[in-house]
């Protein structure tokens, strides 16, 4: 019989790490495929999944290998308070190009211009699946699937297309920016096949995506409030897309 824990020994340039059992919750929920799943405690594991999230019980169930404590922290860089990890193979580039480009769209594309905090990137996947966006999008160098931004979007990256694109490869749409000097979004009413784009919190927009831009919209701020955090930024927007 195979090792589970071959899978983490074997190169694997497709594999995703979900720390922790929410992102592990969420990969299932929303159909990843998932070779290798461990903990440091099987029965608590299951137990957590019962209350929490009995729609995946049995799939843990059948996937889940015990493991020591130490064998679990020698499989991950930071070890989850959960003590669950599991391995899951990265949706192809090509399907999620093809959702990002579908039209219509019924909901709206996010796109993050160069932005450099993996944990806001992570927090802005996980925003962007609870609204039903499309998909969300980076540019720059910024690798929306590093360990750390998985981490943060809870495994939220597979119930919706995250992929990483340059200015001119982004998907048609009009293309709303948040800037500074751009309209009130209250008065502006955002279409379903809207492109969002937001710029770093310190260096905003770059020219080339702020040149591309259709519309630029702010959000309302006190004045000497010099930015929001990206995040709350985009659940503003995206609430006020949503906003009947």
């Amino acid at each position: 019989m195979t090792d589970p824990l071959d899978h983490w020994a074997r190169p694997a340039g497709s594999a995703v790490l979900l720390d922790g059992f929410h992102a592990l919750k969420h990969a299932l929920r929303f159909g990843a495929e998932v070779p290798v799943a461990v903990t440091t405690d099987r029965t608590a594991t299951l137990a957590l999944a019962a209350e929490l999230a009995p729609d995946v019980r049995e799939a843990l169930a059948a996937l889940l290998t015990e493991v020591a404590s130490q064998t679990y922290a020698s499989l991950v860089p930071r070890p989850h308070p959960t003590g669950v990890a599991a391995l899951a193979v990265r949706p192809s580039r090509e399907a999620n190009l093809r959702e990002l480009a579908r039209v219509p769209r019924t909901a709206p594309v996010v796109v993050l211009d160069e932005p450099r905090n993996l944990g806001n990137a992570g927090a802005v996947i996980r925003l962007a699946a609870g609204f039903g966006a499309t998909g969300v999008i980076t540019t720059g160098t910024l690798d929306p699937w590093h360990p750390t931004v998985v981490r943060g979007g809870a495994g939220l990256h597979f119930a919706t297309a995250v992929e990483r694109l340059t200015v001119p490869e982004l998907p048609e749409g009009p293309l709303y920016a948040l800037d500074p000097e751009g309209e009130d979004i209250r008065g502006a009413k955002l279409p379903d096949d809207a492109i969002l784009a937001f710029g770093s919190e310190r260096m905003g927009l770059s020219a080339e995506l702020r040149a591309r831009a259709d519309n630029l919209l702010r959000l309302p701020m006190h004045p000497q409030v010099s930015s929001y955090n990206l995040a709350t930024s985009v659940a503003m927007t995206l609430f006020h897309w949503s906003a009947p």
